[in-house]
């Protein structure tokens, strides 16, 4: 559902709840549902949950719990002479306060939002429908508010959590019963079982541990909402907005649990475009990549370039080894972030870690799904590069693969494609890789723009590859270089920009790979390359050569050529003066693409684009197809070779 507006949570209005929230940690009443006090018949581990059974000494009496209270013999034990409540107490203590607060926020504005406090108006008067629709909305608020409260306490603790929980995950032995009665006892509840596991010795060991198992507790919590939000009726207003903390980071948008918190950028190399030699296709790539994202608009939340079939949420680059892949990363974070420090909006380098593939069942699809996370946060601008893409997204049916693998496929599926797809045009995730012929094919299929990373190409590539080295030296030892330089080219002219694709793709005019050039020829024979029958045919030809070529291909290739329409420079002035273009509201800005669209289509031929994009896309499909086969055959030759020759070496 779209996220239309966004309603802002006042501190003021916070700092009158917080006493409120206080009184709940002082003290809460709770008694455990039967369920939970019989969990100890099959449970895991008997010691905690037994424990948490028994909390009430198996009497069924009601008991009163003091979080505050337990925090403080917490102290008592851990840190018998310290006189001030130790830090880690502190943050906990004062983020779940504010947690409970903002839920209690929360809950406030949905009462209203969604009727439910005219309906508790009047109560008493209600028929059996009514008494239905109440409570049933005091069930989504109850949720709501918990949802919200477990979230804020994340947003605050999970920067000071310890990186690896696994630890404290082992020990924590779940929730034994999560109510949505009503608030106060979903408040009660959630905070009475919080509180025993403060207490169980075996849980907290020093301070620390008490940050880290509140991240696994109200991470736990969230876990359990999402699994039965299902169940929830009422809740249009709940996903129709969000609700944006003033002076924080903190949005809370439906049920979608993006950690704010914790996708910190990551440091990157600053690298410069014209440091890279050769690699025109890639750069000019690169270059509409920063410059469409930054056309995103953070009110809309959406992305005009989107509208204009000009935006690229998951793109791929390719290569030979060496030829500058991490440098085209680096240059692409480099240049977003200089734009987006220049214009104040917030960038998130957020590049796929090595580690991901875990050998724990399951484990792989859980990073993954943190990993990808943070891409469906609409508050800032994210470039998720997967280097040497092959090693986590390997074609599945390949010998050998692991279940890891698998499971990080199928988040990525999920992720960039269906229920979960979330696009706001404010994220892309590049894959970069030296073997696309290894890559999944239904990862491939999600591809919406591609280009070759093939590093120097041409002598002036080379010369200019070299200068890059040598002006070093040139730099401290100015006589040390006694070497003539080119008369007829200026160091670096051929490394600049590419006005646009046209520029690079002038030469394409017929297919490189010999199969699809036999597919080309067939399809001319039968109709003019003008006719819109040509592509039809061209298409079967190759269907009939790679069963895989399919309706999603025909998709990419319209999409690339939705790019090549929308393939302009803004201009300069734009950037020198944010306010013309970058500032504006989003219609203007549609309307400024527009334009400049339309003048950029009238030096375009739409037929050439087409045939240019059809054969580069073809040859890609072809080289990739065949590179597979291409690498076994060489690899058997050059075997065969290293017999034949020491055949001949032993019989002299």
């Amino acid at each position: 559902m779209e996220h239309n507006s966004t309603f802002p949570i006042k501190q003021n209005e916070l700092d009158m709840l917080r006493d409120e929230a206080s009184g709940y940690l002082k003290s809460i009443q709770w008694e455990q549902g039967q369920r939970a006090k019989n969990k100890d018949k099959d449970a895991k581990d008997e010691s905690i949950l037994l424990y948490l059974s028994r909390a009430n000494n198996g009497s069924g009496a009601i008991d009163i719990t003091s979080v505050s209270k337990t925090i403080l013999a917490l102290k008592k034990r851990l840190l018998p002479d310290s006189v001030a409540l130790p830090m880690c107490l502190n943050q906990t203590l004062y983020a779940v306060q504010e947690g409970l607060a903002l839920g209690i926020w929360i809950k406030d504005s949905y009462y209203d939002a969604s009727g439910l406090s005219a309906l508790n108006e009047r109560k008493s008067t209600l028929d059996s429908n009514g008494k239905r629709e109440f409570e049933s909305k005091m069930h989504t608020a109850t949720a709501f508010m918990l949802f919200a409260t477990a979230y804020h306490i994340l947003h605050n603790l999970k920067p000071h959590a310890s990186d690896d929980l696994s630890v404290m995950k082992q020990k924590f032995a779940g929730l034994p019963e999560v109510s949505f009665i009503s608030p106060l006892k979903g408040v009660a509840c959630n905070l009475f079982y919080f509180d025993k596991y403060l207490g169980h010795p075996d849980i907290i060991k020093t301070d620390k541990d008490v940050i880290d198992f509140t991240v696994v507790y109200f991470e736990a919590v969230i876990d359990e909402i999402q699994l039965r939000k299902s169940s929830l009726e009422y809740t249009e207003t709940i996903e129709d907005r969000t609700y944006k903390l003033e002076n924080s980071e903190f949005a809370i948008s439906g049920w979608s649990n993006v950690f704010s918190g914790t996708a910190k950028s990551i440091e990157f190399n600053k690298i410069k475009f014209e440091q890279i030699v050769g690699n025109r296709d890639a750069k000019h790539f690169a270059r509409r990549l920063t410059e469409r994202m930054l056309s995103y608009d953070f009110e809309a939340k959406k992305n005009p370039f989107q509208e204009l079939g000009g935006f690229m949420p998951v793109f791929m680059g390719y290569g030979i080894p060496g030829t500058g892949k991490s440098m085209l990363i680096a240059a692409i974070a480099t240049r977003l972030k200089e734009h987006c420090d220049n214009l104040d909006i917030p960038f998130l380098f957020h590049p796929m870690p090595d580690t991901l593939i875990s050998t724990f069942q399951g484990g792989s699809a859980e990073k993954m799904v943190e990993w990808m996370k943070p891409m469906q946060d609409p508050s800032k601008l994210i470039f998720a590069p997967i280097d040497d893409a092959e090693n986590n997204l390997q074609e599945r049916t390949a010998q050998g693969v692991s279940a890891g693998v698998k499971e990080v496929i199928g988040v990525f599926l999920r992720y960039t494609e269906g229920a979960y797809a979330v696009n706001y045009g404010n994220s892309s995730i590049g894959l970069f890789t030296n073997l696309p012929e290894m890559l999944d094919k239904a990862v491939i299929s999600r591809v919406q723009g591609r280009f070759k990373i093939d590093g120097a190409r041409t002598e002036h590539d080379f010369l200019d590859q070299d200068h890059l080295w040598w002006r070093k030296l040139e730099d401290t030892m100015p006589d040390f270089i006694n070497m003539a330089k080119p008369n007829d080219y200026t160091f670096l002219q051929d490394q600049g920009l590419a006005k646009n694709m046209g520029d690079i793709l002038n030469s394409i005019e017929k297919p490189s790979e010999a199969r699809v050039l036999e597919a080309y020829a067939k399809a001319e024979g039968k109709h003019n390359v003008n006719d819109h029958q040509f592509f039809a045919s061209l298409y079967k030809e190759i269907q009939n050569i790679f069963p895989f070529f399919s309706s999603r291909d025909v998709r990419n290739i319209q999409s690339a050529i939705s790019l090549r329409l929308t393939d302009f420079d803004l201009e300069q002035d734009w950037f020198d003066n944010p306010e013309i273009y970058f500032k504006q509201n989003y219609e203007t800005k549609f309307n400024m693409l527009q334009e400049l669209m339309k003048a950029n289509m009238k030096g375009l031929n739409f037929s050439d684009i087409r045939r240019q994009e059809v054969v580069r896309y073809l040859d890609n499909v072809a080289t990739i197809a065949d590179t597979d086969f291409k690498r076994k055959v060489d690899a058997r030759i050059n075997q065969l070779n290293i017999e034949t020759k020491a055949r001949e070496q032993f019989g002299k």
